[in-house]
């Protein structure tokens, strides 16, 4: 029985040997299967890369890159940095209009704020000056009350002088009269 089961086991080993021959195998041929995927995906990037090769003549180092492209996934490679340039240099072409729009708009801004300090300057001397003048127009009252009051300090004394003497005048002729 020792020789039958010996011989079963050898089967067995035998059997799960080519199991994993088959498996092997079938994971070779599930990576061919992939690599014809991503060779047919390599071809249709290569096409496009062509494309945008044209449209991106002006970058010398990926044209450089694109002339030294030999095998198809290199190609596709360089497919994908020629998109991601065109696209980021559209963005920055764009941010850098953005950028000249900001840019004056800030110059015409600072001039606007320039203007509106001039003006507020402008209205605060203006506020001032209508302080200035009604302060000359009260001034000017003061002034004439000051020279009213002179000519009244002026007078004064003579007319303390003549009612004085309308005083005494007064008692002289009362006492004549009497």
């Amino acid at each position: 029985m020792g020789g039958h089961f010996l011989g079963f086991c050898n089967a067995m080993q035998h059997a799960a040997t080519h199991c994993n021959t088959l498996q092997h195998t079938a994971m070779h041929c599930n990576a061919l299967q992939h690599a014809a995927t991503h060779c047919y995906i390599l071809q249709h990037t290569a096409t496009r890369c062509n494309t945008l090769q044209h449209a991106a003549t002006h970058c010398n180092t990926l044209q450089h890159t694109a002339t030294h492209c030999n095998t198809l996934q290199h190609t596709a490679t360089c497919c994908n940095t020629l998109l991601l340039t065109a696209t980021h240099c559209n963005a920055l072409q764009h941010a850098a209009t953005h950028c000249y729009t900001l840019q004056h708009t800030a110059t015409r801004c600072n001039a606007m704020q320039h203007a509106a300090t001039h003006c507020y300057s402008l209205q605060h001397t203006a506020t001032h000056c209508n302080t200035l003048q009604h302060t000359a127009a009260h001034c000017n009252t003061l002034h004439r009350i000051a020279t009213c009051c002179n000519t009244l300090q002026h007078v004064a004394p003579h007319c303390n002088m003549l009612q004085y003497i309308a005083t005494h005048c007064n008692a002289h002729e009362c006492v004549a009269m009497h």
